[in-house]
């Protein structure tokens, strides 16, 4: 099942992230999260704060319309037909999701922040983490799946995991590439990010939809980056 978006808007992703890594830098409000409150530790409040707003990845981007709160799970890992990740135990989980829908294609963003109570057990949640993310098969064929709530072509789609350091957060990224059947082109890619500071591991999802076009989004390297860039910055 598509979800449907308009792929030129993908370059706002860009635009709107250099931006926020700017209001970082010292040229935005003074309303911003603290970086290091309690002895060091990194609270609720600040991650939530941390986390981008639709009005600042992109004009075309917004926020689910249902009011309820995200449910306390993760996303898939591994794609295909693998489910999420258990959330590892221990940790206070806040999260927030971003959508820019269009007619040939879409981006998400969910961020999705595990607050422990000290740094040992935020190390411990990235380890059980990173446990599942080793287990991707790189590459798996799915057939097409037609359902009452559900049809999906056939596609193939693969996953890499990649160590990664942002701005003193240290963890790892999975990179998906989703290729559907040649009778109904398109792709999908998919990077998760999972990165460890002091008490927080971040989960940071970016994902780029097209229909019709069987070629992969030339800017997602860039933009995942600059995504998962603009939220560990925040936190400092």
């Amino acid at each position: 099942m598509f979800v449907t978006a308009a792929p030129k808007k993908a370059t706002s992703v860009v635009l709107a992230a250099a931006c926020a890594l700017a209001v970082v830098a010292g040229c935005g409000s003074s309303d911003e999260p603290d970086p290091g409150p309690d002895g060091g530790l990194v609270s609720v409040t600040t991650m939530r704060g941390a986390f981008l707003q639709a009005s600042e990845v992109g004009p075309t981007w917004a926020a689910p319309e249902e009011s309820a709160a995200p449910a306390a799970q993760l996303v898939s890992f591994c794609g295909g037909t693998t489910t999420p990740p258990e959330v590892p135990p221990g940790a206070q989980l806040v999260a927030a999701s971003l959508a820019d829908e269009g007619q040939t294609g879409a981006q998400t963003l969910h961020q999705t922040a595990l607050v422990y109570p000290d740094a040992a057990s935020a190390q411990a949640g990235l380890a059980l983490l990173r446990t599942v993310a080793d287990q991707c098969r790189p590459s798996t064929e799915v057939p097409a799946t037609v359902t009452s709530d559900r049809n999906e072509p056939a596609y193939t789609e693969t996953a890499e995991v990649r160590d990664l350091d942002e701005g003193g957060w240290t963890g790892f990224v999975i990179v998906r590439h989703k290729k559907y059947e040649a009778t109904h082109p398109g792709t999908a890619d998919t990077a998760v990010a999972v990165l460890t500071s002091r008490n927080v591991v971040l989960v940071d999802t970016y994902a780029i939809y097209r229909l019709d076009n069987a070629s992969a989004s030339p800017n997602f390297e860039a933009d995942w980056q600059k995504l998962v860039g603009s939220v560990v910055q925040r936190v400092g």
